[in-house]
């Protein structure tokens, strides 16, 4: 597979139109089984709104330090609310980042319930006094941005040669997807402390993620198959698409999930903004494989023939429910709140890390992510 040098954009408005949708499939076919990277443009949310997104999103981080102390992931068992600076950790790194994480609203799951569930819950909001709007514009920009992610991966699916409702069943019928507000400081706002990494090279969870670039700076990168590092500058009118590992797993390895990164900013340029979204699954569900055309899978042989890293949370050989994995992954990144609501997994993460690593270095024994 020739590594890409750079990231596709996508018209979405093509899918209304029968002439050009065939073409546009062709497109996001190649996205996916050759980048898992794009651009998509023409998404159907009024300019008003994502406007209205970027604002309130800047204004959450002027609010008073208290007031944001106030709705502090730590408080949340749910893994909801806002993180200070450099609270979550990549790759065993520090991220240079401050921001809050939201979700569908949904109540706390009853007392009886499998303990993944606890992931679904109230968001923690900021004070109507303190922010006026906040609330009511990004509860409508979750609902909107719901539509989007479902009506993409129905577009996934028909790329693929399958029914476009292939993947409806892995979604809840009140299904609770995530977002964040991350704020970037340049590295002169930190003062000698900052490593440069806003977030270490990873890839994302579940099926797709949908990346509002809420200022002007460089700083999203991708890595391709040689290991080089691709520029995703923000681009008016468009989001940028991160294909997730739960779609990888879900079509076993046909569709590819980038390691990607965000650097800091540079001293004196000012803070880097963006809002991430992203779309949740069903925690209930089993990954299984797909049942995907022969002509499509003798495709992802040829081009990653030997590809084989899909990360803990998607390994079959080591979670029954999607759920489990997410928790342990929520307790790995946020120890603060592990300590406090989830103590006891703090070890299980420990012993889970120990199994992968076991699995992977094994000589000899081919790890499959089917």
């Amino acid at each position: 597979m020739a590594a890409f040098s750079e990231i596709p954009i996508l018209d979405l408005s093509q899918a209304q139109d029968p002439d050009t949708k065939p073409q546009l499939l062709v497109q996001l076919r190649h996205a996916l089984l050759e980048v898992g990277f794009l651009y998509i443009k023409n998404y159907g949310i009024p300019n008003d709104l994502i406007q209205q997104v970027i604002y309130q999103g800047k204004a959450l981080f002027d609010i008073p330090e208290e007031e944001k102390l106030k709705i502090e992931m730590k408080n949340s068992p749910h893994f909801l609310g806002y993180s200070r600076l450099a609270n979550e950790i990549t790759k065993e790194e520090i991220d240079w980042r401050e921001q809050i994480d939201l979700a569908t609203e949904l109540p706390a799951p009853g007392k009886d319930e499998p303990r993944y569930r606890w992931l679904r819950g109230p968001n923690l909001w900021p004070r109507e006094e303190v922010l006026p709007g906040f609330q009511k514009t990004y509860a409508e920009y979750i609902e909107r941005m719901a539509k989007v992610s479902i009506d993409f991966t129905r577009l996934v699916a028909e790329s693929l040669g399958l029914e476009s409702n292939a993947f409806d069943k892995y979604f809840d019928p009140d299904q609770q997807h995530k977002l964040k507000i991350v704020k970037y400081p340049d590295l002169g706002e930190l003062c000698g402390s900052g490593t440069g990494q806003g977030v270490g090279p990873h890839k994302d969870s579940m099926l797709t993620s949908y990346l509002l670039q809420a200022s002007d700076h460089k700083g999203l990168q991708a890595q391709n198959s040689e290991g080089e590092w691709i520029d995703c500058p923000p681009i008016d009118g468009t989001l940028v698409v991160v294909i997730g590992q739960g779609l990888e797993a879900l079509t076993r390895g046909v569709c590819v999930s980038t390691t990607h990164q965000v650097i800091s900013p540079p001293a004196g340029s000012g803070a880097r903004f963006s809002v991430p979204f992203f779309q949740g699954v069903s925690y209930d569900a089993k990954f299984g494989e797909m049942d995907l055309p022969e002509n499509v899978l003798r495709l992802k042989k040829e081009l990653r023939p030997n590809k084989d890293n899909i990360e803990m949370t998607f390994r079959h050989d080591m979670f029954d429910h999607i759920g489990e994995a997410t928790l342990l992954n929520r307790v790995k990144s946020h120890k603060d709140v592990a300590e406090r609501w989830y103590p006891d997994l703090l070890e299980v993460v420990a012993k889970k890390k120990e199994e992968l690593r076991d699995k992977l270095t094994a000589p000899h024994i081919a790890v499959s992510v089917n």
